[in-house]
């Protein structure tokens, strides 16, 4: 539910002729906070695991359950990795279809990869990956306080924090925060029939040197891949982050 709805948004946002194009990144928050919350919802008997960072996060706290009935074991840890990854990637399927004539529809195939995963906007793994721990340690520890702090919210709480770190920390890098809500849907993007990018190549010479009267054909192009050379950001910033806050919520909780 969380990718189905939240890589919907994004669709919805950038994609060719939808009724949504141009809705611009405040959309996109509302749209991923939104999907978080019908996440949990539908994630009730699980305690809400719809991330391994937080999943991650409550092992580093101390605790004892992962929710009422469910001891933290290694099993139930893999349990719970495993589920949320599938249901990423499923969901990410769902989504494409509900817009494949859209995918049809885009030339960009930039646009088409930002449906289903995050990517910076300046490239630099070392501060994307700082920007996903900072995001990520936010969100764990305020998710960590809610029990210690009633509030009534519920699962409305998480999404309004959500779309808070969207639009105040989401910038540089897209936000991804779960490790299984970007390398899922990256997944899903590699192995689903969407049209990669190509990288325009230089012409191929039929003969020793080009000239006047001399044939030249295209290159084969060059297929761009899912951008597997950033996608250990979204997975290891998130769960370094989840892992400091569980630490910290230790001390100050």
């Amino acid at each position: 539910m969380l990718t189905l709805l939240g890589c919907g948004v994004v669709a919805n946002v950038l994609l060719a002729k939808t009724k949504g194009l141009g809705g611009g990144w405040l959309l996109i928050n509302m749209g991923w906070g939104l999907a978080v919350m019908a996440g949990v919802f539908v994630a009730f008997q699980s305690g809400g695991h719809i991330n391994p960072a937080v999943t991650f996060g409550i092992l580093a706290s101390g605790a004892n359950e992962y929710a009422p009935g469910i001891d933290i074991t290694a099993g139930s840890s893999a349990a719970y990795v495993s589920g949320q990854m599938l249901g990423a990637f499923l969901g990410a399927c769902v989504a494409y279809l509900a817009y494949k004539k859209h995918f049809d529809a885009e030339e960009d195939a930039g646009a088409k990869l930002a449906v289903f995963a995050t990517g910076p906007e300046i490239r630099h793994y070392s501060w994307n990956f700082a920007t996903e721990v900072v995001g990520t340690f936010v969100l764990v520890i305020v998710v960590l306080s809610f029990a210690e702090t009633p509030h009534g919210l519920g699962p409305a709480a998480v999404a309004l924090l959500v779309v808070g770190i969207g639009a105040s920390l989401g910038g540089p890098t897209g936000y991804a925060i779960n490790p299984a809500r970007d390398l899922g849907p990256r997944i899903a993007h590699a192995v689903l029939p969407v049209q990669r990018a190509t990288e325009p190549a230089a012409p191929a010479t039929v003969g020793a040197s080009p000239g006047p009267g001399t044939a030249t054909e295209p290159a084969p192009a060059r297929r761009k891949s899912s951008d597997w050379a950033y996608s250990w950001v979204p997975v290891f910033g998130p769960l370094v982050g989840g892992g400091l806050a569980g630490l910290l919520s230790q001390l100050v909780f």
